[in-house]
């Protein structure tokens, strides 16, 4: 069985039901009537976006840009790239590239131009499938990545150098193609965040998306009638795996466009949503709205909310607790994986287990996992190693890069490169990532623990922990702070709160700046270390 026989089951035997439904609060339906198919709700709401496709349509859509792929000659083999940002025809057209045989590669929507044909590059993509927003990056390397690929476009007023999706598929058949497909063929290119240069490709088979379906079901036993609220970008994997979950029981799932806490709660309250998938950075908005009473919880109906799951980076305790002061009814999961290991669930913390919250958890339905020393020895006790997963969701391999691959999959083990450590009673906690560890005067220092503690400061809205050079120790911690709206925190305070931190986990630099992150939630710390590392290094040797 494929995901693509799921999207046909539903079709057949729940055609009639809500899969999905896009809100984009702050757009008028009027720019979007290209839509003309799809069930407008509120359309004298000038801020106020809202449509919905059944599983029937969803599954026709999907057919009809199947068999135009297939009319101009892509199949099993072919890649076709996708660059659309959250929309109804998202998921369509990729189940659509699937029916043919042919595989998904689904593109950042924060790529530049020169990433974008990069990645269309080495994918070896024949195909790329972009929207409105990215026009003017595409037309500047349009001329080159179109000399062997097509280029269509989806949206109103279609450029020039591309093909209208619209056009493509208004006369193409709405029946399924019947191309033959098994776990073992071929499915899907992800691309790795890029936070060492370039990112990689990583190729996935059938099995490994099927493979998430039942691991996101088994997590947190999602029915027909749950309603998923989906937030992050679906060219992420996260998002498309947790969405997996919507997909095998055949329920409904709202993408919303918008990350404002009112917007979050908003959506809630009107779709009736059961499960949320938050990043830390959302909830604590959310969090810090409730307390400054900017949004109040008798003003939205969230009754059916059921779980809030968590993943794509640690999650600080103090969040939780917080979090269920508010919500004391929730259910509480995260989720722990990697692009590598199709996204969350390799690891996940269980809604049982709410009392070890910290942890990413015990190894997820399906999944292996293992902490090993630089000499690939199994750790003992309590010590740190980095973590390594085994599962039918692991990857096939990095796409052309066979250096990468034997560096990251052995035996078929996935080597994830996260420094990690068991409890007395089993649970994985994630010490940080192999490449973030902190060596200072030959002490190993973990940001993620430093970055927790300091997170408990009440100024405190987000902080990132880095290693700046230093002639003396090597490397020093410092720690990149944003302050809570509306408060002010002094270098001298924060340096009196870290006291709590032993000596020599407290930072040395106390740096009062926004925490970039990227979609998926994640710090950017290479980011952080090429804007702070060389100018620090030079105030700090001219201060000698």
């Amino acid at each position: 069985m494929t995901i693509v026989d799921l999207l046909e089951r539903n079709s057949r035997e729940h055609g009639n039901n809500t899969a999905l439904v896009e809100i984009d609060p702050e757009t008028s339906d009027n720019r979007r009537h290209t839509w003309r198919d799809y069930e407008l709700v509120e359309p004298t709401r000038r801020s106020y976006y809202r449509a919905e496709i059944t599983w029937a349509v969803f599954n026709e859509k999907a057919n009809r840009f199947a068999n135009a792929l297939i009319n101009l000659g892509i199949g099993k083999g072919d890649k076709v790239a996708i660059l659309l940002m959250n929309c109804l025809e998202w998921l369509p057209i990729y189940f659509g590239i699937l029916k043919t045989g042919a595989m998904a590669v689904p593109l950042n929507f924060r790529y530049a131009s020169d990433e974008i044909k990069y990645c269309v590059d080495l994918a070896e993509a024949d195909m790329l499938v972009f929207g409105p927003e990215f026009i003017g990056r595409v037309e500047k390397i349009a001329e080159e990545i179109s000399k062997n690929r097509l280029l269509i476009y989806v949206g109103d007023g279609c450029p020039t150098f591309a093909e209208n999706y619209y056009s493509l598929t208004a006369d193409s058949s709405s029946l399924n193609p019947e191309i033959p497909l098994t776990e073992d063929d071929y499915a899907a290119i992800y691309f790795s965040s890029g936070t060492t240069g370039f990112p990689k490709a990583i190729l996935h088979k059938h099995r490994s998306l099927i493979h998430s379906c039942r691991v996101e079901q088994n997590h947190h036993s999602q029915t027909s009638d749950d309603v998923f609220l989906c937030i992050p970008p679906l060219y992420h994997t996260g998002a498309k795996m947790h969405w997996f979950g919507s997909l095998i029981s055949c329920s409904k799932a709202v993408l919303l466009k918008g990350t404002k806490p009112e917007f979050i709660l908003d959506a809630a309250s009107k779709e009736k949503c059961t499960i949320v998938w938050l990043l830390v950075p959302w909830a604590q908005d959310i969090l810090n709205a409730l307390d400054s009473g900017k949004l109040k919880l008798e003003d939205y109906d969230l009754s059916s909310w059921r779980l809030m799951h968590i993943g794509a980076q640690p999650v600080p305790q103090s969040l939780i607790k917080h979090w269920l002061e508010y919500f004391p009814n929730h259910q509480y999961d995260t989720n722990y994986g990697l692009s590598e290991s199709i996204g969350p669930g390799a690891v996940h913390l269980g809604v049982e287990n709410v009392h070890k919250v910290g942890a990413i958890g015990i190894p997820g339905y399906g999944w292996q996992v293992k902490i090993v020393d630089e000499n690939d020895n199994e750790v003992t006790g309590q010590n740190v190693g980095e973590l390594c997963v085994k599962g039918d969701g692991v990857m096939e391999c990095y796409y052309r890069d066979p250096e990468a691959t034997a560096k990251s999959l052995k035996d078929g083990w996935l080597y994830t490169g996260d420094m990690a450590m068991r409890d007395e009673d089993g649970f994985i906690y994630l010490v940080d990532r192999k490449k973030d560890v902190i060596i200072m005067g030959g002490e190993n220092l973990y940001p993620v623990q430093i970055e927790d503690f300091i997170r408990t400061c009440n100024k405190v809205s987000d902080v990132a922990v880095i290693g700046l050079p230093d002639e003396r120790l090597g490397e020093i911690a410092a720690a990149i702070i944003k302050i809570k709206d509306g408060m002010t925190a002094t270098e001298e305070e924060i340096n009196e709160f870290c006291l709590g931190l032993p000596r020599y986990k407290r930072p040395r630099k106390i740096i009062f700046a926004d925490v970039p992150r990227n979609p998926t939630g994640k710090i950017e710390k290479p980011l952080l270390r090429k804007i702070y590392g060389a100018d620090h290094l030079i105030a700090d040797q001219n201060a000698r």
